[in-house]
């Protein structure tokens, strides 16, 4: 599920029918639950990416200190010799590291709106509470 799924599927949850707020009302723990599986879940996903991150940053650290198998080398030759104080340049700019690292940026984008989306459900039942009040007050019950 991408961020522009959720995103849509969130603007098309988060409409409250002023015309049924008791039904609206009765929804919001099912989408909290919703919302919260789906928050659960690229949260974990953010974690994994966290530590596959970790794992690869050592790697590349190894490959270019000269430290890995000769393995490593025969498939993916590596002939300079760089200072220790430049390795840092050489990890960020990898290929394999610049992917990873856009990718752990776009799932805490993902964790970040699911985080706001469920603080945004959380705080419905003060808008219809709300919009009970307004009707009662334009209809002169108040």
């Amino acid at each position: 599920m991408t961020l522009e799924e959720i995103q849509e599927l969130a603007e098309k949850d988060l409409q409250i029918n002023d015309s049924e707020l008791d039904l609206e009302s009765i929804k919001i723990p099912q989408l909290h639950s919703k919302y919260l599986k789906l928050y659960t879940k690229f949260k974990l996903l953010l974690d994994r990416s966290r530590e596959d991150f970790k794992l690869l940053k050592r790697e590349k650290w190894e490959y270019f200190t000269g430290k890995s198998d000769s393995e490593v080398y025969e498939k993916k030759p590596f002939n300079l010799k760089i200072l220790r104080n430049d390795v840092d340049r050489y990890i960020d700019s990898d290929e394999e590291i610049r992917r990873l690292s856009l990718k752990i940026k776009y799932q805490e984008t993902i964790v970040d709106y699911l985080d706001r989306t469920l603080k945004n459900i959380m705080n419905r039942g003060f808008q219809i509470k709300a919009a009970i009040d307004w009707k009662k007050f334009t209809s002169g019950a108040i």
